[in-house]
């Protein structure tokens, strides 16, 4: 940031504001991940990037790469694995992480356009619910389509709604932090029964209209229904919809990685009776989300534990504006690794290290959008994108899908699809 700029004097005002009572020895009771994420999360001083893993734009030495040999990158070890035969581009690992893959680059520009239209104009409406869901009642054509329309109506409010009166709901107020148990094939009837009611509507909010709303979306739920109040999957509401392109991205991603390069010389302990050598497979996703970061956003250190499956891959995309994504260890006292994350990245998360490590996303940066979202394509028309790229300016999506249950594990759910 140019230090003569409206905006670094803007940030420095506002750091000086928020530190001027501060405790100076205040940082010192943070632990290494909460450290990172407040130095990434900084907007003055400017973080310091020079840390952060950044394979895209990274100049590696090919031969060395090509030997199969760790190679050090930003001050970070990474490992080219062997994806030659899959066709799809470059893979690696990171063995600091052991289980953790990154496929630079590996959504194309034209795919990273359709799935933009597809999170915002297909999937984040009935039924596949999203974080507005439980204050507003939004229109049944979805928030993206609904805001296109100038003449469209306010969205009611549920807390007002006199027909949605006799509903119970959670308890109100803020959310509290929930440290859930890790679910697995033991526990799984218990929390298959466990209460989870609806999160109480918010009595302060307003009818809004459709573009108000938008800037709002966070997320919008991918098959199984996760349920935020308890950390853990309601079953009760049966098994959404995958669709079909985003299976098969995550499919592939699984199948172009030699597992073997990734996991054969571990003795990594967890495992269960879910095994890396069965996921071409084996590997069905079935739950996910999509997560619309506006550029403030951030997702603060946290652990999936929610899935019975706690070693398959979790399949992540990223489409827009650049991220750091920061991942650490079981605990938030291990330093966390930093990697920058463009659009068309995919991040696998796999086994039980990297499963239940602590990750999270502490910084959207300003002005990283690809040229390849503004430009014309052939066979798409420019004016039904408009609307598109201007959203995307402020935007960072994020597609993470995940498989809940091993292979052959009979959850015994009594549920319609």
């Amino acid at each position: 940031m140019d230090p003569s700029s409206a905006a670094y004097k803007k940030a420095r005002r506002q750091y000086l504001k928020t530190t001027k009572n501060r405790t100076k020895d205040l940082d010192a009771e943070w632990t290494p991940f909460r450290a990172a994420e407040k130095r990434y999360k900084a907007r003055f001083p400017p973080p310091d990037l020079s840390h952060v893993l950044d394979l895209t734009s990274a100049n590696l030495d090919a031969e060395t790469l090509a030997n199969g040999q760790s190679v050090y990158c930003n001050g970070v070890e990474i490992k080219l694995l062997d994806s030659t035969s899959s066709g799809v581009g470059k893979a690696f690992a990171v063995p600091r992480v052991p289980g953790l893959v990154i496929l630079p680059s590996f959504v194309s520009p034209q795919d990273q356009r359709r799935l933009v239209r597809w999170a915002l104009c297909d999937h984040a409406r009935h039924p596949n619910e999203t974080n507005l869901d439980a204050h507003y009642i939004l229109p049944d054509e979805g928030l993206w389509n609904a805001h296109l329309n100038s003449d469209a109506p306010l969205v009611r409010t549920r807390a007002y709604t006199p027909e949605l009166s006799n509903t119970t709901y959670g308890s109100s107020g803020p959310r509290q932090l929930v440290s859930n148990t890790p679910a697995d094939p033991a526990n799984f009837q218990s929390m298959l029964h466990s209460p989870k009611p609806p999160p109480a509507p918010s009595p302060t909010v307003s009818p809004a209209s459709p573009a108000a709303l938008i800037t709002k979306l966070r997320w919008a739920n991918i098959g199984w229904s996760y349920h935020w109040g308890s950390k853990q999957y309601d079953f009760t509401k049966g098994k959404g919809r995958i669709d079909n392109e985003i299976g098969a991205i995550c499919k592939q991603a699984v199948s172009s990685v030699d597992w073997k390069e990734v996991f054969g010389q571990s003795d990594e302990e967890g495992w269960g009776d879910e095994h890396w050598r069965s996921w071409h497979e084996t590997y069905e996703p079935d739950a996910g989300i999509v997560n619309y970061y506006q550029i403030k956003d951030t997702l603060m250190a946290h652990v999936d534990r929610s899935e019975v499956c706690a070693t398959s891959p979790l399949v992540s995309m990223s489409l827009g504006n650049a991220a750091i994504f920061l991942i650490g260890g079981l605990t938030r006292d291990v330093e966390p690794t930093a990697i920058l994350l463009r659009s068309g990245d995919v991040v696998i998360m796999s086994g039980p290290a990297c499963r239940r490590a602590y990750h999270g996303v502490p910084r959207i940066l300003e002005d990283t959008l690809p040229d390849h979202f503004s430009l014309k394509l052939d066979g798409e028309g420019f004016s039904s994108w408009t609307s598109y790229e201007s959203y995307m300016r402020t935007t960072r999506i994020n597609i993470n899908v995940r498989q809940v249950f091993p292979k052959g594990f009979d959850p015994g759910l009594q549920v319609e699809n």
